[in-house]
């Protein structure tokens, strides 16, 4: 079960009618069969997702999900069910509350479905139903936003009412992203433009669109207050951080110069550091020269709220200035003849850098101060016709191996990072 108390009165015990068809029916809730696996029974990995303070982390699996703390490591729990695996879990801090969408095999719930789950009580609360695959989930306290193809939908966590709608481009990534505050309420989505992200300001009814790169958005992660946005594109060389009141570029920091897939962004607690992960195998960490206007009180839990979301003295809660930072990040020699040749000279390069095996799939986090914790889908790629292809296009990665890597970095120097801990799970049950 998830650490806190179980969550009482939040959920109607009633199935959500489809929301882009009005003829569903509506059904009890139930409780879905969990039984324990066989050791000899094969576990494909489907994902792995941070919860929203990066203590905890899930995972997907192909016969139901597990939990993981991040300190100590160590998994918490786990589910194995009957019906089939999940290819999305995302928790709601630490309470009993899922998200879970089902993978493709999943007998009792398709990818086209939200399972809200009661972890307490050991049941399904009530569920979501679409016409289209369900591409991502994302919980606050008092909201769910379910990502299709095309389509945001935004509800109510206390009532389930759908408050709002939001279009998209193709966005087969999922990708979505909320504030975490309880005085502000910031939702980050793709455009209806290549390169462009969407900023929704809903507490104060304020829509803002940033043009932030030339490709197709990749990767992008908010502050917990939603006040700095961080995004990268397919190209995957170039981070760019915003202010999301304003839509100004504040900074742009350089990952590499070849072409590579970021797969997640995060921003340090106290926004002195942003750390990056790649299909390149390599999690750079970067200092910022940005930092929130008021940050000491928007970091303070259950804050009393006035009447203003946050202090807006001016057009922008942030003020951009040099980070009092004793670590810099390293700009090509070439910096002093900034403007006169293309960026690539001029950029700035990672403060420090902590390097894993290319074969996996990272999601990258903060723990202390100068703490960086990373956790691995580790796994390989798997030809999924009976005749003899070459083309990679034609195979799919399985993963089977979750790595998890604690390590720190000098705040003075920089450098490589140095590797603390390293545990890995789920391997033993693989007969690869």
């Amino acid at each position: 079960m998830l650490s806190g108390s179980p969550t009482q009165g939040m959920f109607s015990t009633s199935r959500i009618g489809n929301s882009e068809s009005p003829n569903s029916g509506a059904s009890s809730s139930f409780a879905l069969p969990i039984v324990d696996m066989s050791e000899n029974e094969e576990t494909e990995l489907l994902s792995i997702t941070w919860n929203q303070d990066y203590r905890c982390f899930a995972a997907g699996t192909s016969h139901g999900f597990r939990i993981y703390n991040s300190k100590p490591c160590k998994e918490t729990f786990r589910r194995d069910m009957k019906i089939g695996g999940f290819k999305i879990v995302e928790m709601l801090f630490h309470c009993n509350i899922l998200a879970l969408v089902g993978a493709v095999a999943n007998s009792h719930y398709p990818p086209n479905k939200v399972l809200i789950w009661d972890d307490y009580q050991s049941r399904s609360m009530c569920e979501f139903t679409y016409r289209s695959e369900v591409r991502g989930v994302k919980l606050r306290r008092d909201r769910i936003a379910v990502v299709l193809e095309h389509k945001i939908y935004v509800y109510s966590l206390t009532d389930l009412k759908l408050l709002h709608q939001i279009e998209t481009l193709a966005n087969p990534r999922g990708l979505c992203c909320l504030s975490h505050h309880s005085n502000t309420f910031v939702l980050v989505c793709p455009g209806l433009n290549k390169g462009q992200v969407r900023v929704e300001h809903f507490g104060l009814n304020v829509t803002k669109l940033i043009n932030a790169h030339d490709s197709q958005i990749a990767c992008f992660t908010l502050t917990l207050d939603g006040l700095l946005l961080a995004t990268a594109s397919i190209t995957g060389t170039l981070i760019r951080i915003f202010n999301t009141m304003d839509g100004t570029q504040l900074q742009e920091v350089r990952r590499g110069a070849d072409r590579a897939e970021i797969s997640s962004i995060a921003f340090s607690p106290n926004v002195q550091w942003l750390a990056a992960s790649s299909d390149k195998g390599t999690v750079h960490v970067f200092s910022l020269r940005v930092r929130v206007s008021g940050e000491d009180s928007l970091t303070q839990p259950n804050v009393a709220q006035g009447p203003a979301l946050f202090d807006q003295n001016s057009s922008t809660s942030l003020d951009p200035l040099i980070s009092t930072n004793t670590g810099a990040n390293p700009n090509s020699a070439f910096s002093f003849m900034r403007g006169l040749l293309p960026k690539y000279f001029s950029s700035e390069w990672s403060f420090a850098q902590f390097r894993l095996p290319q074969s996996t799939h990272l999601i990258v986090a903060f723990g202390s101060e100068n703490d960086v914790i990373i956790v691995g889908m580790n796994g390989s790629f798997v030809q999924f016709s009976s005749f003899l292809l070459t083309s990679l296009s034609h195979f799919r990665p399985v993963f089977f191996d979750i790595s998890f890597y604690r390590c720190s970095f000098d705040i003075v120097h920089g450098g490589e990072m140095v590797q603390k801990e390293h545990v890995s799970f789920l391997k033993f049950e693989n007969k690869r």
